[in-house]
């Protein structure tokens, strides 16, 4: 690694260590736009990750990180020293008043649409599953979805054995087609819930029911639960009766028997499905972070920001969430959308999920965690403006609510929260076919479908290989198209079944769903 330090941007007063710095250290940051070279000397240890200050900075004077304040300085800062929250203060509030600047979301978007234009040229062509909506599938698996908690051991249960008995215990994706794995998305949730809350654990269970990744779906019932079947159909609709069985436990003297004979019936329909060549851009990319650390916004999640560009420029489909995890940067956000009626949906979208915080008599600042900290993140607008980067330059195109799918081109912004199983669960039922998930501090969570764990740092893609498949750190050394595109051919691999990510390799595939409401 050449650089031991990085200045994000020109307008900067921080750099960030990219490997531990000792006192005394001399770090020089190379001209930058006008802004000149400029040499620090460290007075204090700095771990990587971090930040130190690049000149002196007065009490109250805005920290500039990414071009953006990330807070202000509690107190004088001089040069060389140590910034982080012992020294930095947030300057989020609550609601904000935001302007939609027509010629700057013309010029992004002109920008972007002559940075992309030999993608354009090249789009690469996987091997995925057709359904009959229209959407494709990059798994070909059989999907078992309770409709209440009671049954998620039965319905592990059922998953087992059909594992067991049409896959011999080991399911996976296969280049040519045919059944590809029996799993069970289960959740304490279906019942001793009212109103919205109810809507939403149903609205969110059909999503999974009509995912393309699924050739065919058994829903368990207990058939006493306010998610009974009748009920949920209405969130349903209309559904193939060959790709789609219900089952009511209650109704059955043998349960397991009645599931295994219709596990059998959806195997040989789903063992049908054979993969064919279809263009990249016909999957639905869903992009996430978790555990991040102050490298996140430098490599990973810039380089899944150079994916997108790449994924919308081609003409794909690519979604961004965390709702929380925009808060202090939603002006990148906001500069981007296409038009004004983007612009006041993405207004909407901040402004309904500081709603929610409010009614919980919680502040919206109240991030990162201390995982977060310790890897270099200081204030949530330090956070954000490096979550953002996911989504590169590409400009905004959709907003989605909790629950709906997905079908514009571009890039849409998906309400949800930051945690990372409710997440990766709302993208999934939003429709996405694999989820690239940056992480700097490491984690081994899986969604149901498959999810690319994508490391910050080369600590931690060496200490947890088992966990991550690609070392985004590679930027700091490699061009970053090269590494740009290396990604792009993994991810094809992943969903043409030429490979599999790590948490389908070690089963960890689970889902949460957002509950805002009584439990009865």
């Amino acid at each position: 690694m050449s650089k031991i330090a990085i200045r994000i941007n020109s307008a900067d007063v921080v750099a960030v260590a990219l490997q531990p710095l000792s006192k005394g250290t001399e770090v020089t940051l190379e001209a930058m736009d006008d802004v000149p070279e400029v040499t620090v000397t460290l007075q204090e240890d700095i771990t990587a990750g971090h930040k130190f200050a690049l000149k002196d900075i007065k009490k109250d004077e805005p920290i500039i990180k990414y071009g953006y304040p990330i807070g202000a300085a509690k107190e004088e800062i001089k040069k060389g020293f140590h910034v982080h929250t012992h020294n930095i203060h947030t300057l989020l509030s609550e609601k904000l008043e935001y302007t939609y600047k027509e010629d700057a979301a013309k010029s992004a978007y002109e920008n972007w649409y002559k940075e992309t234009e030999k993608l354009r040229a090249n789009v690469p062509t996987v091997n995925v599953y057709p359904r009959e909506d229209g959407r494709v599938g990059s798994r070909n698996e059989i999907w078992i979805v309770p409709l209440v908690g009671c049954v998620n051991k039965i319905s592990e249960n059922l998953a087992a054995w059909a594992n067991g008995k049409f896959l011999g215990g080991e399911p996976g994706p296969k280049v040519d087609g045919g059944l590809e794995g029996v799993f069970t998305w289960t959740h304490p949730y279906g019942c001793s819930q009212m109103g919205a809350d109810k809507e939403t654990t149903a609205t969110v269970l059909a999503d999974l029911v009509k995912h393309p990744n699924a050739g065919g779906v058994l829903v368990v019932s207990l058939g006493c639960e306010e998610n009974n079947i009748p009920y949920f159909k209405n969130f349903l609709g209309e559904y193939d009766e060959n790709r789609v069985k219900f089952m009511v436990t209650q109704d059955f003297e043998d349960e397991l028997a009645e599931g295994k004979k219709l596990l059998t019936e959806l195997v040989e329909y789903a063992s049908k499905f054979k993969r064919e060549p279809r263009p990249l851009t016909d999957i639905v990319l869903g992009m996430k972070c978790g555990g991040s650390d102050g490298m996140s916004g430098i490599t990973a999640n810039a380089l899944i920001g150079r994916i997108c560009d790449a994924m919308t420029g081609m003409g794909g489909r690519v979604m961004l969430t965390e709702v929380p995890e925009m808060f202090g940067a939603e002006q990148m956000l906001m500069n981007r959308c296409v038009d004004k009626s983007r612009f006041d949906n993405t207004v909407n979208l901040i402004n309904g999920f500081k709603d929610y915080y409010a009614r919980h008599n919680q502040v919206c600042y109240e991030n990162p965690s201390p995982g977060n900290k310790a890897g270099g993140i200081t204030t949530l607008e330090d956070k954000s403006l490096g979550c953002v980067q996911k989504g590169g330059k590409a400009p905004v195109t959709g907003v989605l609510k909790y629950g709906e799918r997905l079908t514009e081109k571009g890039l849409t912004l998906l309400e949800g929260p930051g945690n990372d199983i409710v997440s990766t669960t709302d993208m999934t039922a939003a429709g996405a076919n694999i989820i690239l998930f940056s992480t700097g501090r490491g984690t081994p969570l899986g969604a149901p479908v498959p999810t690319v764990k994508i490391a910050t740092n080369h600590p931690l893609a060496q200490k947890k290989s088992g966990w991550i498949d690609f070392d985004a750190a590679r930027l700091l050394d490699e061009p970053s198209d090269s590494v740009r595109d290396a990604l792009l051919n993994q991810i094809c691999d992943i969903v043409s079944g030429r490979a599999v990510t790590k948490n389908e390799h070690n089963g960890y595939r689970e889902i949460a769903i957002f509950k805002d409401g009584v439990t009865l």
